[in-house]
Parts: C-alpha cells; sequence; structure tokens
C-alpha cells in the first residue's frame, strides 16, 4: 500500500486549494486587481506616514484651487487643504464601509441561506420571497429614503449597505448547501444522531467557505458604490470627514474651470471598485471554474 501511495503522482494529492490557487493566479486580470486592492488598503492603513499634512488642515488658503503641482500632486481643494491627502484619507472612508458592510452582510446571508438549503419547503420558499422583495426594491432608491430619515452618518450607511448586500451571498450558501444536503457525509451524520443544528454548524457550512468569501469579496465594492452615492447626493458621511462621493460632489461645482477636483475622486472610487470585482470575480471563477464566462 505504501508503494502505491508514493507511485500516485503528486498532482492527485494536492488539496482543492492548491488547485483554485493555480486557476486564480492564472486569472492576470484578477492578480492585478489584487495586486491595486493590497495597495490601496496599505494606503488607507499608513495614511499618516505618506501624507504631508492632516486631511482637515487649511494650510494652503492662498492656494485654494491651485493646480495638480510637484508640491501638491492632487492640487489643493477650494478651503486650502492638500488634495492627496483627502483623496488617501477617502480611501479610509470607503474601504471601511465595504468591509465592514461585507461581514455584516455575511452575517446575515450565511445563516439564512444555510436554513433555507438545508430545510426547502415552507423555510426555503419564505426567505426565497424575502429576497425577491429586496431585488425588487431599488437599492439606492431605498436607501435615499432610509439616510434622509436618519440624516444619513458612517453607521447608517453600513447598515444599509449590509441590508442590501446579503442577498447575494444568501443565494450563494443556500446553493452550495443544497448541493451537498444529499450528500454521503451528511446522511452518515444522520444516522449517527447528529442535530440539524450539528450538520448545519459542523459540516455545511465549513465545507461553503468558497462561496461565502466570494460573496464577501463581491459585497464590498456594492458598499463602496452605495456610499459614494449617498455622500454625491448629500446624505452620507459628513463634512469635513473626507470621502470620495463627497468630493466629487463638490468637484462637480468646479469641473469647468478646476477640473481636478471631480477628476481624482472619481478615479479612486473607479480603479478601487474595478480592483476589488476583478479580485472578486477572479476567486469565484478559481472556487467554481464551472460558472467562468457566465
Amino acid at each position: 500500500m505504501t508503494d502505491i501511495a508514493a507511485n500516485v503522482p503528486a498532482a492527485r494529492q494536492r488539496s482543492p486549494l492548491w488547485f483554485a490557487w493555480q486557476r486564480f493566479l492564472s486569472n492576470k486580470a484578477a492578480v492585478g486587481g489584487g495586486i491595486v486592492l493590497s495597495i490601496l488598503i496599505l494606503m488607507a492603513i499608513f495614511a499618516p506616514l505618506i501624507t504631508p499634512v492632516p486631511p482637515d488642515a487649511q494650510l494652503f488658503l492662498t492656494q485654494a484651487l491651485a493646480f495638480p503641482s510637484p508640491e501638491h500632486w492632487f492640487g489643493v481643494d477650494n478651503l486650502g487643504r492638500d488634495f492627496y491627502t483627502r483623496i488617501v484619507y477617502g480611501a479610509r472612508v470607503s474601504l471601511s464601509i465595504g468591509f465592514i458592510a461585507a461581514g455584516f452582510s455575511v452575517l446575515i446571508g450565511i445563516p439564512l441561506g444555510a436554513l433555507a438549503g438545508f430545510f426547502g419547503g415552507k423555510v426555503d420558499w419564505l426567505i426565497m420571497r424575502i429576497i425577491e422583495l429586496f431585488s425588487v426594491v431599488p437599492p439606492l432608491l431605498a436607501a435615499m429614503l432610509l439616510g434622509a430619515l436618519t440624516r444619513g452618518g458612517y453607521l447608517t450607511i453600513v447598515a444599509i449597505a449590509a441590508l442590501f448586500g446579503w442577498v447575494q451571498v444568501c443565494l450563494l450558501v443556500r446553493a452550495q448547501v443544497k448541493a451537498f444536503r444529499s450528500k454521503e457525509f451528511v446522511r452518515a451524520s444522520e444516522a449517527l444522531g447528529a442535530s440539524n443544528w450539528y450538520i448545519i454548524r459542523r459540516h455545511l457550512i465549513p465545507n461553503s467557505i468558497s462561496p461565502i468569501i466570494v460573496g464577501f469579496v463581491l459585497a464590498i465594492p456594492l458598499a463602496m458604490m452605495l456610499e459614494a452615492s449617498l455622500s454625491f447626493l448629500g446624505i452620507g458621511v459628513p463634512p469635513p470627514t473626507p470621502t470620495w462621493g463627497q468630493m466629487i460632489n463638490e468637484g462637480i461645482n468646479y469641473m469647468f474651470y478646476y477640473w481636478h477636483l471631480a477628476l481624482f475622486p472619481t478615479l479612486a472610487l473607479a480603479i478601487t471598485v474595478l480592483a476589488t470585482s476583478l479580485f472578486g470575480d477572479g476567486l469565484r471563477d478559481a472556487f467554481d471554474p464551472t460558472l467562468k464566462g457566465n
């Protein structure tokens, strides 16, 4: 038996995660998105070390609305603040909202998806009707209403993004749990007397880690776009905290004369959302290659 095991090709002994990693590395767009996203996260974390002044310091009033220069890489805004500094600190708000909201989306979507996939029947019907309700309501319009009622703010945006971001995670987990529901290891656990909750907690949810990771990553850009949209409409994170949506909103007023005030935050948001989306799509294709190209 030892000799037979030794002759088994190395490829057969490698874990599914190894093959998923190889598929991910072969996707150049996803690797590039991951690198860009990592750089943006590091910039947000170490913002005080890579920016010349605090984000709210009005130290350049005499240079207000100045164009990009070696001294001010992205120029100066209308209140005399270094625009590069505010762009970098804006990444903190957008990325933190994206990650926190995605985390809450996963916490909501995992149990609901597991219940729908495992029990089926009336439980599945009820959860699917709730999902249809959230799918019919336009997220931006609902977010605008809730944001106006609560006067916006950081926590409000996180709650709204999580409220509309759990649906995708729920559907991914539901599909995975339904696929594993009739597997031998689940039947063996049932034959040994394991409770439904034990099977869900110890077997089905751990085996659904791949769609959970994918759902988490794909929920990040949705939350970031929602934050930018609400901030652009004036019901997001209030000033002076720098956010990209808020800066785009202010820069629109000067766009025909001082183009940099709208261009740089728009580029920052677009690059971040694109990088996160490419990274998430790469993870999805790596963990489930049957979805590639769909």
